[in-house]
């Protein structure tokens, strides 16, 4: 019998990347959701801000607390990178600790029952991943590490500097995937637009949206996270005019007051960012996303209240709210005389989290009466008889779900994994309607 693995995954999608690459390593274990019967226990965790480092401590001592006697309980990822020397004197309990490089190597740190932490981030190549979640879709990893230096980001000071994949190696990978009949890729880093710029090339992701659409089979492409400083008219048209990859936008803007976004070291001011967002704006069927930070050290009343004009006034589609964390290693750690209290960046953080929750509604009730392509992922969790479904354009779970409790067609099932054209028919709460048109695949 084989033994059992119960794996999690915390934080953001390149984690998820590389819980799967560790899935792909472990492919004779049987996985299992109940910890309590896991012979090998994994918590991939996140070490961003202090809300994702309290939730993996929290996991993985509470997957301690029921694991079975014998059990390997396995700590990995960006906070045991972050944190090792801590981690490793404060969490008896953990039996195996390894950090952001070893992912594809999980199978020999099991062996030797060791903890091994190395000098590089890990970067796939060539490996082989398990891909959670979908039957159609997979995200891709362009790159680790970052070459900004936003003072309220701790994460250059433990992934280092960019460091891109080959191009080849990212084609390859598609292949492979599509191979295995998926279809539908978002393709993910810190930094996005700065891809391969570490190798003096500035336009790595155009090049790669050329490469992508030589590949047979790839049907939809989205990209995530363009920083301002780093993303160009010039790569927004070149999105604009391909045939596979969506206007899709996801571009965390931070902050919009001048003043702020020179604090937060942001490297690009009011005005230009304005002018790339309105561009985003312009352009057909297009979707834009961003996030703010609240409470930063050295934000004004009056500062905020710009933000809050700028995010209730524009038209995003989505927009995520998060109060400043204060991490150490990073610039605005050291600005002890103008931080913020807590019980301000709270209530910012709500005042904020309105206009969001505004801007999400306003912009699913724009998509009322229009005809879209919509892919079902399967049975909604709300009635046996509606299906679950997201529009093709969106990002898988972040950007919303559409049920789908009609269809014009009653002859053909329809199929999950599959894209249709469907109307949208009514908003309920925050949530879209649709009835399938036809039951022949908009694929």
């Amino acid at each position: 019998m084989a033994n059992k693995l119960h794996i999690v995954s915390l934080g953001c999608t390149k984690n998820l990347v590389d819980t799967e690459v560790m899935m792909g390593r472990l492919k004779n274990f049987e996985l299992t959701d109940n910890n309590e019967e896991a012979d090998v226990i994994i918590v991939n965790t996140c070490g961003f801000i202090d809300a994702a480092k309290e939730e993996s401590l929290n996991t993985v001592l509470s997957l301690h607390d029921a694991r079975k006697e014998d059990s390997l309980l396995v700590m990995a990822g960006c906070l045991s990178e972050r944190y090792q020397e801590e981690l490793q004197e404060q969490i008896p309990e953990v039996d195996i600790f390894t950090g952001v490089g070893d992912y594809d190597k999980i199978d020999e740190l099991l062996v030797e029952k060791k903890s091994r932490f190395s000098d590089e981030v890990y970067l796939i190549d060539g490996a082989e991943r398990v891909v959670t979640g979908s039957t159609y879709h997979a995200y891709i990893k362009l790159s680790e590490g970052c070459n900004q230096a936003c003072s309220f980001c701790a994460i250059p000071s433990f992934k280092g500097k960019l460091h891109s994949r080959d191009l080849d190696s990212i084609a390859k990978e598609v292949e492979s995937l599509v191979a295995q009949g998926y279809w539908d890729f978002s393709f993910v880093s810190q930094d996005s637009s700065s891809y391969l710029r570490d190798q003096n090339i500035q336009d790595g992701l155009s090049l790669l949206i050329q490469r992508i659409e030589l590949i047979e089979g790839v049907k939809s492409a989205r990209i995530l996270y363009l920083y301002p400083s780093t993303t160009t008219i010039k790569l927004l048209q070149n999105i604009a005019k391909s045939k596979i990859f969506h206007n899709y936008f996801d571009m965390p803007i931070q902050h919009i007051n001048d003043d702020m976004l020179r604090i937060m070291k942001r490297g690009f001011g009011k005005e230009k960012t304005i002018e790339l967002l309105e561009y985003m704006r312009k352009l057909p069927d297009s979707f834009v996303r961003t996030s703010f930070i609240v409470g930063h050290p050295g934000e004004t009343q009056e500062m905020f209240e710009e933000m809050c004009d700028f995010a209730q006034s524009f038209g995003f589609d989505r927009i995520n709210v998060f109060s400043y964390s204060d991490e150490e290693t990073t610039s605005a750690y050291e600005m002890q005389e103008s931080k913020i209290d807590e019980a301000t960046k709270l209530q910012r953080a709500e005042i904020l989290g309105d206009i969001a929750a505004e801007a999400t509604r306003n912009s699913l009730e724009a998509e009322v009466g229009k005809t879209r392509k919509i892919v079902i992922d399967g049975e909604s969790d709300e009635h046996q008889f509606l299906l679950s479904a997201r529009e093709l354009l969106w990002a898988p779970e972040i950007d919303g779900e559409i049920y789908v409790n009609d269809r014009t067609d009653d002859e053909n099932e329809l199929v999950f994994g599959k894209a249709y054209n469907a109307k949208i028919t009514d908003i309920v709460g925050d949530i879209l309607t649709a009835t399938v048109d036809n039951a022949s695949s908009a694929n």
